[in-house]
């Protein structure tokens, strides 16, 4: 007699599996029980899908782990007129993300146990992208006093970071360091040099200067970084550097690598998709932090995703709402929208040659949480059954007005990109579809 088929079971068949984890990359089927995958591979359901099971055809489109984005955003609590937890979540799952970290610049800001629970609980009650919270590593974000680490991360703080402010001050970065070695966390660096850095408000150099533009200068961001890996090393710690952007700091990170120091770092799309030439006409969409560079740096960060150097790609969302980007260029708020363009402006890499599918793909999945110490991110059984089916070749605008995401200050705003998700599965429910 045949064993009744449980509830429950869905089958996802005739798709590409995408594995970065493994190196997959087969036609097959995925079957999912419940949250978990329960079977995957490329010879599953050639006989045929048994009844009982519902069918999802991927019509041979892509079907890879949901993605992981490590640097989010969210602006709630605080600033809900900017973004949502649930907004946020949205904006998420249509761009195929499936957990997000979001950073501690909160108001209240999260170095607190209680503000650390409440994102946690918020983001659980919404159901769509998971969220996990990165932790203050000052008190206030003010880099004068260490948080309360340890009580941090037994309330679920993944790392600690004091978001989009540099812990600048060497002895307290230090002591960060020491102390989160003691229980194995990670301290995220924002590496920008505040004294350099100033009131700058674009990449220093002849066009900022044409513009009469107070500049960025690249040294901002290498300086910072060469002072951290003295500082790791002197101490044993992990250290994780946020959204490199310049050749000289990719290459202070690829020697500190080369040496065996606990060091990781992540890049955002504008960084290797734009340059500082997107300011023309004081485009506030483009002021970004840390700033687009010269197409020298661009070029640079293309070439330490492929050696390695770089670790992950984040989207480094920032919301803005109208009101803090409708001003002079110098007046603007930082920041750009990314969560609903993060795969599409990974895929350029893929379209132009840069990166195998596999190899942008595994930027965007396991590389990220094994930084992270996540889970997530694969193919395999027993796994939650976080996914996404996409079609990496279909074009598309980027209108922001259509996002999910409530703020519309796409650094990216009326560019043509490749690859749209069509479904987004999160422990096995559907949470977006098209």
């Amino acid at each position: 007699m045949a064993k009744p088929i449980p509830s429950g079971l869905v089958a996802y068949v005739n798709a590409r599996l995408l594995d970065p984890a493994t190196g997959l990359d087969a036609k097959g089927a995925v079957l999912v029980n419940g949250e978990s995958i329960a079977d995957v591979g490329p010879g599953l359901f050639q006989g045929g899908v048994p009844s009982g099971i519902e069918v999802v055809d991927c019509a041979g489109l892509c079907l890879a782990p949901g993605l992981v984005d490590m640097r989010v955003q969210v602006r709630e609590p605080g600033e809900e007129h900017k973004e949502t937890l649930k907004s946020a979540g949205e904006a998420a799952v249509a761009g195929g993300i499936t957990s997000m970290v979001c950073l501690p610049n909160t108001d209240p800001i999260m170095d607190e146990v209680a503000t650390v629970e409440f994102v946690a609980r918020r983001a659980r009650k919404n159901g769509l992208a998971k969220v996990y919270p990165y932790a203050a590593a000052t008190k206030k974000l003010e880099g004068r006093e260490l948080s309360e680490m340890g009580f941090l991360q037994e309330a679920g703080a993944l790392a600690f970071t004091d978001g989009i402010k540099a812990i600048a001050d060497s002895q307290i970065m230090r002591r960060a360091l020491s102390y989160a070695a003691t229980f194995g966390a990670l301290i995220v660096q924002h590496a920008e040099d505040p004294a350099l850095a100033g009131s700058g408000v674009m990449n220093a150099g002849e066009r900022a200067t044409r513009m009469g533009l107070s500049g960025i200068p690249p040294e901002a961001e290498v300086i910072m970084l060469e002072r951290d890996m003295r500082l790791v090393a002197m101490t044993g710690g992990r250290y994780h550097a946020a959204h490199v952007s310049t050749a000289e700091g990719i290459e202070v990170i690829r020697k500190a690598k080369a040496k065996g120091l606990a060091v990781t770092c992540d890049t955002a799309p504008p960084y290797f998709a734009l340059n500082e030439l997107e300011v023309h006409n004081y485009r506030t969409f483009a002021k970004l932090s840390p700033p687009l560079r010269a197409e020298s740096d661009r070029l640079a960060v293309i070439a330490g995703l492929h050696d390695g150097t770089i670790d992950a790609i984040a989207s480094d969302h920032a919301p803005q709402d109208e009101d803090a980007k409708r001003q002079t260029f110098a007046a603007a708020e930082f920041g750009g929208i990314g969560l609903e363009t993060l795969l599409a402006a990974t895929l350029s890499l893929v379209h132009g040659d840069s990166l195998k599918l596999l190899d942008a793909l595994r930027l965007l999945t396991c590389s990220p949480a094994d930084v992270l110490g996540l889970s997530a991110g694969r193919l395999k059984m027993g796994a939650a059954a976080d996914l996404v089916v996409f079609d990496p070749d279909r074009g598309w605008l980027v209108d922001p007005t259509k996002f999910k995401s409530k703020s519309k200050n796409s650094p990216f705003d009326g560019r043509p990109m490749q690859g749209v998700v069509l479904r987004t599965v999160v422990d096995g429910r559907t949470v977006h579809c098209v």
